[in-house]
C-alpha cells in the first residue's frame, strides 16, 4: 500500500521536480518544467502526487533518491526527520551520538551551541522548504477543479501547520509565510512565538472538521489534526506563557474516543518494517527500502544504532551498521534491572559487549544501543536491506493516552484520575509492565513513563522543557553540558539559535537571547 504512494510521487518527479535554496527563506519559487497551475490544468489528478511529495518532504532528502536534496544542504545529513531526531532526542537525556561531527557533537553534549551549527540550519531550511511548497499549492488549488477539494486543501494546511509547529518548538520564532504573501520579494517581518502559535491553532481548528476520519495511508486525518492540537496545547505554557491543559485534554480525548485507533497488541510491532498495518499509528512518515530510500528516515535510526562489531545486523534487518547511536542510563535506567525486568520495552537495548556507564560518549561500547526500531517484519519473513522499510510513527495512540494522563495529574477540566490510570495501565500492560495505582500517578511518573514509552520518537527534549527539567541542574544526565556526569546548562538552551544564514537572508529576523 505504501509503495503505491511513493510510486505516484516518483512518477511526478520528471514533471515537477523542485529545487529550492533555503539560504533565503523567501527564495520559495519552485523551479519546474511546468508551472504548478499549468500542471494541474493539464491533469487535476496530479494533485495526489504533489500532495504525496509534500508528505515526503518530512522523510526524504530529495525526489531523485537518497543522494538528491531538495535544499542546498547535504542530502544525507539534512532530511527533516533526521533533524527531529537530532534536535529532540540526541540533545536530550536518553540518546547520544559518538561520531564527533562538527555540530552533532555539540548537540549530543548540549554545549557550545552557536548559530553556525549546520544541524540547526538543516532543520530550519527543511521547515522553510516545506512551508513555501504548501503555500505554492494553496495559491493554486482554489482555482483548480479537483475532487474533494476542501479536504485536500485542509491536508496541505495541516502539513504547513506541522512544519510551523517545529518552528515554534525548536526556534521559537521565524516568519509567518502563507499563500497570501507567497512569492513576494520583500523580506517578511519577524513573527513571534505567540503569533506563530495563534496561526497554527487557528489553522488546525479550521481544518479539523474538514479532514476525513480515515484517509489513504500516510496522509492526515481528523485524528492527526486533533493530535497536533493536543500537542500544541500541552506545550502552550512553554510557547506562550499561558497554560492550556484543559484544551490539550479535550483534543487528546477526541483522539482516543472519536478515532478508529487502538493500541497495538505488541509493542515491537509498532517499530517493525510491516508497521503500516498498525492500528495504533495515527500519522506515519513512510519509508520503503526500494521506493523511498533515504539516509534521513528510519534508516538513520536503524543503521545508526547498529555496528557489526557488537550487534548482529541481519537480526534487525540491516546490511549496514553505522555505529553511531547508543542510549544512556537516563533511558534504560528507567526500567531498573534490565536483566530481571518483565517490561518488553526493557528488552529493547543491546547489552552484550557494551558497558552500562557511558564514560566516553565517543566510545561505541559505552552505553547500550537501542534496538526499538528494526527493519524486520513483525509478521512473516523479510530480507535485510541497506535502507529501512519501517515507517516512523510521528503520532500514535499511546502518546494520546499519556497526554490525557498528564493533563489529569495537572488538574485539567474534563479529566479524571481513574480514567488516567486506566490509560496508563493499558500502555504498561501491553508491554507486560506492572500496573500502577492512582497514588503512583504523579508528574515524575508521567515524565518517566513517557521516556520508557516514547524515547527516540522525537518528543524527549520538548517533554523535558515542559517539565522544567531540560536546563539548569535539577535534572542531570550523562554528558549534559559536556560533562560525564552532567552539569547545569543555561536557560536560553530551551530554544535553539536562529541560524546565521537565516539572519543574513532576512534582516527582519533577530537572534534568540543568549546566542
Amino acid at each position: 500500500m505504501k509503495n503505491n504512494i511513493f510510486k505516484l510521487l516518483l512518477g511526478l518527479v520528471l514533471v515537477c521536480s523542485i529545487t529550492v535554496s533555503c539560504t533565503d527563506d523567501l527564495n520559495t519559487e519552485p523551479l519546474i518544467e511546468l508551472s504548478l497551475d499549468e500542471l494541474l490544468d493539464q491533469d487535476p489528478q496530479a494533485v495526489e502526487g504533489i500532495l504525496s511529495r509534500l508528505y515526503g518532504s518530512f522523510a526524504l532528502s530529495g525526489a531523485d533518491g537518497p543522494g538528491s536534496s531538495d535544499i542546498s544542504d547535504d542530502a544525507g545529513e539534512s532530511p527533516f526527520l533526521r533533524g527531529i531526531v537530532n534536535l529532540q532526542d540526541f540533545a536530550a537525556d536518553a540518546m547520544k551520538n559518538r561520531w564527533g561531527d562538527n555540530g552533532l557533537d555539540q548537540l549530543t553534549t548540549t554545549s557550545d551551541w552557536t548559530p553556525e551549527n549546520k544541524f540547526f540550519r538543516y532543520l530550519y531550511n527543511r521547515i522553510f522548504f516545506t512551508i513555501p511548497q504548501c503555500n505554492n499549492l494553496l495559491s493554486i488549488l482554489p482555482n483548480v477543479d479537483v475532487d474533494n477539494k476542501d479536504a485536500i486543501i485542509s491536508e496541505v494546511r495541516f502539513i504547513r501547520a506541522l512544519a510551523n509547529f517545529y518552528l515554534i518548538d525548536v526556534f521559537g520564532k521565524g516568519v509567518l509565510a502563507t499563500e497570501d504573501n507567497f512569492g513576494q520579494s520583500e523580506s517578511l517581518p519577524e513573527a513571534s512565538r505567540q503569533e506563530l502559535f495563534d496561526f497554527v491553532e487557528s489553522e488546525l481548528l479550521d481544518i479539523e472538521p474538514l479532514l476525513f476520519d480515515t484517509n489513504t495511508y500516510g496522509r492526515a486525518t481528523k485524528g492527526a489534526a486533533q493530535m497536533l492540537l493536543a500537542k500544541l496545547y500541552l506545550n502552550a505554557e512553554v510557547y506562550t506563557g499561558t497554560a492550556r491543559y484543559n484544551d490539550a485534554a479535550t483534543y487528546a480525548n477526541r483522539v482516543i474516543n472519536e478515532g478508529t485507533y487502538s493500541l497495538a497488541t505488541n509493542f515491537v510491532s509498532i517499530f517493525s518494517a510491516d508497521n503500516d498495518t498498525s492500528t495504533e499509528i495515527i500519522l506515519p512518515l513512510i519509508a520503503d527500502a526500494q521506493v523511498s530510500q533515504s539516509y534521513g528516515n528510519t534508516t538513520y535510526i536503524v543503521n545508526g544504532g547498529l555496528n557489526a562489531d557488537t550487534t548482529p545486523l541481519a537480526q534487525f534487518g540491516a546490511t549496514e551498521g553505522w555505529g553511531g547511536h547508543r542510549s544512556s542510563k537516563a533511558w534504560y535506567g528507567l526500567f531498573g534491572d534490565l536483566g530481571t525486568s518483565t517490561d518488553v520495552r526493557a528488552s529493547l537495548f543491546w547489552t552484550e559487549g557494551h558497558n552500562y556507564e557511558m564514560n566516553d560518549y565517543k566510545e561505541w561500547t559505552d552505553g547500550y544501543p537501542s534496538v526499538k526500531f528494526r527493519n524486520t517484519n513483525f509478521s512473516g519473513s523479510s530480507l535485510p536491506s541497506s535502507f529501512s522499510s519501517t515507517d516512523f510513527p510521528l503520532f500514535r495512540l499511546a502518546d494520546a493516552y499519556l497526554m490525557y494522563a498528564e493533563c489529569a495529574v495537572r488538574g485539567a477540566a474534563g479529566t479524571d484520575m481513574n480514567t488516567a490510570v486506566q490509560y496508563v495501565n493499558a500502555v504498561r500492560t501491553r508491554s507486560n509492565a506492572s500496573s500502577i495505582s492512582q497514588g503512583d500517578l504523579t508528574l515524575q511518573f508521567i515524565i518517566d513513563e513517557r521516556g520508557r514509552e516514547l524515547n527516540l520518537e522525537g518528543h524527549r527534549r520538548t517533554d523535558l522543557i515542559r517539565f522544567g527539567m531540560f536546563t539548569g541542574n535539577s535534572y542531570l544526565w550523562p554528558w549534559k553540558g559536556g560533562v560525564v556526569d552532567g552539569t547545569s546548562i543555561p536557560d536560553h538552551y530551551n530554544l535553539y539559535p536562529i541560524p546565521s544564514s537565516a539572519l543574513q537572508a532576512n534582516p527582519n529576523l533577530t537572534q534568540n537571547p543568549g546566542f
